[in-house]
C-alpha cells in the first residue's frame, strides 16, 4: 500500500480510540473551502472498538428512503465485518467533517458508492497491516472474513477489535488504489436488509423531531397571515398573553432576505394546546393587498392568452420545429395542465431550539440543515460556526424539508428567549398552507407526423410561475427534457406568470409533471398515427445513442443512453402481456415511460373505470438504475411509495388559492391515498454495466402518464388535466 502523511488535508485519517480502538475518515477533497483544490472534508467515520463492535457514523438525513441503512452496508461490505457487528448512529451537521449532507434529487446513493466502499476498504487494508506486523507475516497470506483477520495456513485468526489500536497506527492507504471487491464477492450489498430503524420506529421509540423533549422545554406556535404575501398589521397581544399556561408572545417582523422570515406572532406555553387556544385570542389584522388576484382561475386564464397571444422565450430550439410540423401529413394541437401540489408529510415542520451564550443548538428534521443554517445566518446574524444542528429522522419529507423556514422560525423564537429550550410545530392546516408547493403549469403542445406514421417535428409552449420573467423554484423546464434530443426539429419555449405563491421542490421535481405531459400527449400523436405508446418511444430510441444531458454537458453520467431506454420499456411490455391486452372495454392498460434523476423507468398501469371512478388494479414497473441494488428491500420499497404517490397526484391530490389564501385547511380537502386503493405492484429490476444511482424519485413520473392513458383508453375521453376528472 501506499502511505501517507497524515494530515488535515489527507484522503484517510485514522485515529485510535480509548480504551482499544480505530476509528477513521475519508476525506474528499475541495467539497467545501473555497480552495477546493486544497481542503477536505471528512465525509464518513467509523469505529471499531476493542470488543469487536463496528459503529457506522451516517452523515445524510433519513427521511424513509433507507439512506441510513444502505450507506453503511457499503463501508461494512468492503470492510468484510458481519453486518450483525455493525450499530448505525445518526452525525450531527457538520460540514467541515462530513462535507455536504442533505437528502435530495436521489443523489446519495450515487454520490456516495465509491466513496463509503473505500473507506471501508481503506479500514480493512489496515487491519491487515495490523495482523501482518503483529504476527510477522506477509500481508499477501492474510485474509478477512465477517470480522475476522485469518490465516489460513496456521489457523490463526484475530478480531477486527483485537486489531483495531494497532490498526490505528497503520500507514494510511491512498484511496484510489486500495482495491474492492468484486460485486460477485458481496454479502452485505444486494441482501435485502431490514431499516436499520425499523424495530425503533415500529416500537414507537422518540426519533423524530417531534418526539424531542428536553428539561424546562417550552411549546411555541407561528401564527402568519392567512394569505401568502401578507403583512402584519395589529394584534391583540395582551389577550394572548393573559391566556392560560402562556409565558411569552412576541411579535416578529419579517425579513426582506430571500427565504426569510414572514411576518408573525409566536406564542410560547408550556404545551402546544395551550398555544394553540391563545392563537383564537390574537385578533389578528394583516394587510392582504399584495395577495390579490393571485388566484388558481386567474394564472390559468392567463396562461391561455399567453397561449394565444404571447411571446415566449426560447428554451430550446433544435431544427426548425414549425416548419417540420407544418411539412407533416398530419398535425396534431393539444393543451395540457396540472395544478400545484403539497408535500404532505404525515410529520408536520417542527424544529426545538435553544439560545445560550450567543450560540444555537437545534434539533430539527431536515432534509438539508445546510439550507437552515444559511437562513438563520442570514436573517438573524448567528454565525453557522455558533451553531449547532442535531439531525432527527424525519416523519416524511419529500422535497419540503430542503427548505429551512421551520428551523428559521424556531430560531428566531428561542433567540429572543434565550435559555430557554423552544418547540415549534405547525398544525395540520399551517403545514398545508405554508408550503414551497410543486408549482401548476401549463402547456400548448404541436407536432406533425409523415406518411408512415414518424413524428417529424415537436413544439412546446410552456407557461409557468415565478418572478421578473424567470421561473420560480422547481417551475422550470429542462431542455433536455425527454424528446428532446431524439427528433432533429424541437422547439420548447417559455413565458412565466408573475406569482407569489412559493414553490420548492417534490419528489421528482418537474419530472413529476413533464412525465405527464409529454407522455400523455406522445400516446395522443401514437394514436393519431395508428400505432401506441410504447412503439413510438422504441422508435424515438432506436439505435445505440448517447444523448448529453444539455443542462449539465460535462457530466456524461447525466446523458440518456437510449439502449438502456429500451430495455425497460421491452421489458415492461413483456411483463405485462402489452401485446395481449384488452383493446375494448372499460378495464384497459396505460403505457408511461421516463429518465429522470439517472434512472429509467417504463410503466404500465391496469386501470378499470365504472360509474365515474378511476381504480387501479395493478402497475408493472421495469427500472434500470444500474448494475447493482444495494438494499432490495428498501428499493422495493421506494418503487412501491413512488407509484402509490404517483396515482394519488395523478387521481386526487391538488392546490388550488383565492387571492393568495390556500383554499385545502386539512386531510378532509387534500385525501391522502389509502390502502384499499393500492394496486398489485411488480417490479423488474434491467440490470446494466453503470454504478448504481438512486430510487427515491425516478420511478414517480412514469405512473402517472400510465394511468391517466388508460383511463383515456377505457372511456374514449383524453385525460389532459390534472388530477384527472372522469
Amino acid at each position: 500500500m501506499n502511505a501517507h502523511v497524515l494530515h488535515r488535508r489527507a484522503f484517510l485519517k485514522v485515529s485510535a480510540l480509548a480504551g482499544g480502538g480505530m476509528a477513521f475518515a475519508v476525506g474528499v477533497p475541495g467539497a467545501l473551502a473555497a480552495d477546493k483544490a486544497a481542503a477536505a472534508a471528512l465525509s464518513v467515520w467509523v469505529s471499531i472498538a476493542a470488543d469487536n463492535k463496528i459503529v457506522i457514523t451516517s452523515k445524510n438525513p433519513e427521511i424513509g428512503q433507507g439512506i441510513k441503512t444502505s450507506l453503511p452496508m457499503m463501508v461494512a461490505e468492503e470492510l468484510d465485518c458481519d453486518w450483525s457487528q455493525v450499530s448505525v448512529v445518526q452525525s450531527d451537521y457538520n460540514p467541515k467533517l462530513y462535507g455536504r449532507q442533505f437528502a435530495g434529487g436521489s443523489q446519495s446513493t450515487p454520490q456516495n458508492w465509491l466513496l463509503m466502499r473505500q473507506s471501508g476498504a481503506a479500514a480493512r487494508a489496515m487491519l491487515l497491516a495490523a495482523a501482518a506486523s503483529k504476527a510477522a507475516l506477509p500481508v499477501s497470506e492474510l485474509t478477512t472474513d465477517k470480522g475476522w483477520v485469518l490465516h489460513k495456513a496456521s489457523g490463526r485468526k484475530w478480531s477486527y477489535g483485537e486489531l483495531a489500536a494497532l490498526a490505528a497506527t497503520m500507514p494510511a492507504p491512498d484511496l484510489a488504489k486500495v482495491p474492492l471487491k468484486d460485486a460477485k464477492a458481496f454479502r452485505i450489498i444486494g441482501k435485502p436488509t431490514v431499516g436499520v430503524d425499523s424495530a425503533r420506529v415500529l416500537r414507537g421509540e422518540p426519533l423524530f423531531g417531534i418526539d424531542v423533549r428536553l428539561p424546562g422545554m417550552l411549546h411555541a406556535i407561528y401564527e402568519t397571515g392567512p394569505a401568502h404575501g401578507g403583512k402584519l398589521v395589529k394584534a391583540n397581544l395582551a389577550a394572548a398573553k393573559a391566556a392560560p399556561g402562556v409565558v411569552a408572545v412576541l411579535q416578529i417582523a419579517g425579513t426582506a432576505v430571500a427565504d426569510g422570515l414572514v411576518d408573525g406572532v409566536a406564542i410560547v406555553s408550556t404545551n402546544h394546546w395551550y398555544a394553540e387556544q391563545a392563537r383564537e385570542l390574537l385578533a389578528v389584522e394583516w394587510d392582504t393587498s399584495a395577495s390579490k388576484g393571485h388566484s388558481w382561475s386567474a394564472y390559468a386564464a392567463e396562461a391561455a392568452r399567453l397561449h394565444e397571444t404571447g411571446v415566449p422565450a426560447d428554451l430550446r430550439r433544435d431544427g426548425d420545429a414549425l416548419a417540420a410540423i407544418k411539412a407533416g401529413t398530419r398535425q396534431i394541437t393539444q393543451r395540457y395542465s396540472y395544478q400545484y401540489l403539497s408535500h404532505a408529510p404525515l410529520e408536520p415542520q417542527n424544529c426545538t431550539a435553544l439560545f445560550q451564550d450567543g450560540k444555537l443548538e437545534l434539533w430539527a428534521p431536515t432534509q438539508n440543515p445546510g439550507s437552515g443554517a444559511d437562513a438563520i445566518e442570514r436573517n438573524l446574524g448567528i454565525p453557522q460556526a455558533s451553531q449547532t444542528i442535531h439531525i432527527t429522522r424525519n416523519g416524511g419529507g419529500f422535497g419540503r424539508r430542503l427548505m429551512g423556514d421551520f428551523m428559521l422560525q424556531a430560531a428566531a423564537i428561542a433567540k429572543a428567549l434565550p435559555g430557554k429550550p423552544i418547540k415549534l410545530l405547525w398544525n395540520r392546516t399551517e403545514d398545508l398552507q405554508r408550503d414551497y408547493f410543486r408549482p401548476g403549469g401549463w402547456h400548448n403542445l404541436r407536432a406533425g407526423i409523415d406518411g408512415q406514421g414518424k413524428l417529424v417535428g415537436l413544439a412546446d409552449h410552456f407557461v409557468t410561475v415565478g418572478q421578473g420573467g424567470k421561473a420560480g423554484r422547481s417551475a422550470g423546464m429542462r431542455d433536455s427534457q425527454f424528446p428532446a434530443g431524439l427528433i432533429p426539429d424541437l422547439l420548447f419555449a417559455q413565458n412565466v406568470i408573475p406569482s407569489i405563491i412559493p414553490t420548492g421542490p417534490m419528489r421528482a421535481p418537474e419530472s413529476n409533471a413533464m412525465a405527464f405531459v409529454m407522455n400523455g400527449f406522445l400516446d395522443e400523436v401514437a394514436e393519431m398515427a395508428g400505432r401506441d405508446l410504447p412503439s413510438l418511444v422504441l422508435e424515438l430510441c432506436a439505435g445505440d445513442r448517447v444523448v448529453g444531458d444539455r443542462g449539465d454537458p460535462t457530466r456524461a453520467s447525466g446523458a440518456f443512453t437510449t439502449g438502456r431506454a429500451r430495455g425497460v420499456v421491452e421489458r415492461v411490455l413483456a411483463d405485462c402481456n402489452w401485446a395481449g391486452r384488452p383493446k375494448s372495454g372499460n378495464r384497459r392498460l396505460g403505457f408511461g415511460f421516463y429518465f429522470c434523476h439517472l434512472g429509467y423507468f417504463a410503466e404500465v398501469a391496469d386501470v378499470s373505470v365504472e360509474n365515474g371512478e378511476a381504480k387501479v388494479h395493478k402497475v408493472w414497473v421495469a427500472a434500470d438504475v444500474g448494475r447493482q441494488i444495494v438494499n432490495p428491500f428498501g428499493a422495493e420499497s421506494q418503487v412501491r411509495g413512488s407509484v402509490i404517490d404517483g396515482i394519488a397526484e395523478a387521481l386526487h391530490h391538488q392546490i388550488t388559492f383565492t387571492d393568495g389564501e390556500i383554499e385545502q385547511k386539512n386531510f378532509d380537502s387534500y385525501a391522502l391515498p389509502r390502502i384499499s386503493a393500492t394496486p398489485e405492484i411488480a417490479i423488474s429490476w434491467v440490470l446494466s454495466d453503470y454504478p448504481p444511482s438512486g430510487l427515491g424519485e425516478p420511478a414517480l413520473p412514469p405512473v402517472l402518464p400510465a394511468v391517466t392513458n388508460a383511463i383515456s383508453a377505457a372511456t374514449g375521453k383524453r385525460i389532459r388535466d390534472l388530477p384527472a376528472k372522469l
